[in-house]
């Protein structure tokens, strides 16, 4: 087993870790070893562009036409 040190942790972080770790009847320590599990062991979301390319992968929409731009491409306007 590794053992890793965490330096300046928010007082209050650490209070909530205390309560936290308390309320689940472990040590601080065993709270975030399984935290740190619980985070580790959880899929990545997958990211808009998959999800959309997933969507729309089975219209078969390659041979779709886009029109050309007529115009050309505005700067936005922001508020100064």
């Amino acid at each position: 087993m590794s053992t890793i040190t965490v330096r300046a942790i928010d007082d209050t972080l650490k209070a909530r870790l205390r309560a936290q770790a308390a309320a689940h009847g472990h040590s601080m320590e065993a709270e975030v070893r399984e935290i740190l599990r619980q985070a580790l062991e959880t899929p990545p979301p997958e990211r808009l562009g998959t999800r959309i390319s997933d969507r729309f992968s089975g219209l078969d929409a390659d041979h779709l036409l886009v029109p050309a731009r007529r115009d050309r491409p505005r700067a936005p306007r922001l508020p100064s």
